[in-house]
């Protein structure tokens, strides 16, 4: 990777419906309609008028995003994007990942220059967070290497558990945590 990719990616820990980036992404589920954990928190973080976007779209199935208004967010919009219920197969991995190029992708189509990740389908999709963070991490970098537009991704974790797996992939990987 070269360092320009490396000076982009951080991680961080905290509220991610308290972040002022461009896009922060929704580990949302397919419907779009609101749920648990980080999706319930940006949909009552948003307000109702996020609902009301979501309910036009016609939902979203795994591996893809769709992208709204940010409301009442201090991020300007919401990239939301379904993650796989994890089952272990090499089919997880490669949704996964599609759930990182796809959100990037609106991003740069939307002209956005930062956004923010929470762990996709870590919490209640049972994804494990070592096999999830290398994934992320990866795909976010390559995906970075040919699209200088993104001047910033964060992944924005809730837990100290999650937070010391970033930091210790991120280090191996050189991008300083």
């Amino acid at each position: 990777m070269t360092t320009s990719v490396l000076d982009r990616i951080r991680i961080e820990q905290g509220d991610i419906t308290r972040l002022a980036v461009d896009a922060i992404v929704n580990a949302a589920n397919s419907s779009l309609l609101g749920g648990g954990g980080v999706d319930g928190a940006i949909h009552r973080a948003a307000g109702p008028e996020l609902l009301a976007e979501c309910r036009t779209l016609g939902g979203c199935p795994t591996g893809e995003a769709r992208i709204t208004k940010g409301y009442r967010l201090p991020a300007r919009f919401v990239i939301h994007t379904v993650g796989p219920v994890y089952s272990g197969r090499p089919a997880d991995a490669v949704k996964l990942a599609s759930c990182y190029r796809n959100s990037l992708q609106l991003a740069v189509d939307h002209g956005l220059r930062s956004i923010a990740f929470p762990a996709i389908s870590c919490g209640v999709y049972g994804y494990p967070i070592e096999a999830a963070v290398p994934l992320a991490v990866d795909t976010t970098a390559a995906f970075l290497q040919d699209h200088e537009s993104i001047a910033q991704v964060i992944f924005v974790v809730f837990s100290e558990n999650h937070l010391g797996v970033y930091r210790r992939y991120l280090d191996s990987r050189g991008i300083p945590s």
